[in-house]
């Protein structure tokens, strides 16, 4: 099938960062302010059905990669039946998933059936003490266990997130690569975008130094993954290690972009440092048709912006990633 999910600067939006809810049980520092209570009410969250119709639709019109996130997806009750329904529609053919992990010894088991392959899961450091400080909560050992059991039940691959910070993290780096070679776990190292005040305030680490301090010392070299996602990729020589650095200030990836976000309340972005946005809750709560939504999609594909602008304006965005859809 011909994608009609083509902006005006010729990308093919093909993957959809679905977010489940805006809540999370973690309060990291670079994402949700302590004390922060302005989350959406359960009743303006999209219901499984509103979900599964609007998917289905850009489904029909090309995308083919969905991730479910959050807040922490795996507070959102009885995820797995709707990663089960997804997962059945035409066209959809990756559903992977973004977690703290917290609750994942719970729920591994029962996402790897529903259709479920792939995890992305948010590890920043592997101190107890320094993430009770990052996370604003003493959570580590539930982290460590949901991962482990992710491990044990078959996920392939498992990715860590890792925000590096500059004077917080930054000194755990080789650390967390042999934690990763160890349990053959793809690492990602992510820079700090300007989101709302948590994000200009989070101490922006520049990755190009880092991306070549690994390379000369662990032996690196360019590598493409399949998967969609804006990484870029280096890979041992005996093809046993993968690190990725997703570098949105110092060397963005918007060229290439392929992707958008529906927040929990229908609300869909275009792009995580602009404002273009279209609201599809009222649509499905208002006796849109499937053609209707049809034609709000295309339009909302014909918003997306050429780039961010988290260099010239990083000001600009108000609004915390957890509020977005991460």
């Amino acid at each position: 099938m011909t994608s009609e999910l083509i902006d005006r600067f010729g990308r093919t939006i093909e993957y959809l960062r679905l977010s489940v809810t805006d809540r999370c049980d973690l309060r990291c520092t670079y994402c949700i302010p302590e004390g922060f209570s302005g989350f959406e009410e359960p009743e303006q969250w999209l219901n499984f059905d509103e979900i599964e119709r609007l998917i289905r639709v850009f489904a029909r019109l090309g995308l083919k990669r969905l991730r479910v996130t959050g807040g922490e997806p795996l507070l959102r009750r009885n995820l797995t039946e709707l990663v089960s329904r997804l997962s059945k529609l035409p066209g959809i053919n990756d559903i992977s998933i973004s977690t703290n992990a917290t609750q994942l010894d719970r729920h591994a088991q029962a996402l790897h059936k529903a259709g479920v392959k792939r995890i992305n899961v948010s590890l920043d450091t592997l101190k107890p003490d320094r993430f009770a400080t990052i996370a604003k909560r003493d959570s580590f050992s539930r982290v460590m266990n949901g991962l482990m059991t992710a491990k044990e039940e078959g996920f392939n691959p498992i990715k860590i997130n890792m925000v590096a910070m500059q004077n917080v993290n930054d000194d755990e780096i080789e650390d967390m690569v042999m934690f990763c070679m160890e349990n053959s776990f793809i690492l990602r190292l992510i820079e700090t975008m300007p989101m709302g005040e948590t994000g200009r305030n989070a101490h922006y680490l520049n990755l190009q130094p880092v991306q070549a301090r690994l390379r000369e010392r662990f032996n690196l070299s360019d590598r493409i993954l399949p998967g969609g996602g804006p990484a870029r990729y280096l890979q041992s020589s005996d093809g046993r290690f993968t690190v990725g650095f997703i570098t949105p200030i110092s060397q963005h990836f918007c060229a290439t972009c392929n992707r958008v976000r529906l927040s929990v309340d229908g609300t869909l972005y275009m792009c995580l440092g602009q404002n273009e946005k279209m609201e599809f809750g009222a649509l499905l709560r208002n006796g849109a048709t499937d053609k209707d939504l049809e034609t709000m999609i295309l339009q909302a594909i014909e918003l997306k912006p050429e780039r961010h602008e988290f260099n010239e304006s990083p000001e600009k965005i108000i609004r915390i990633m957890a509020k977005t859809g991460g």
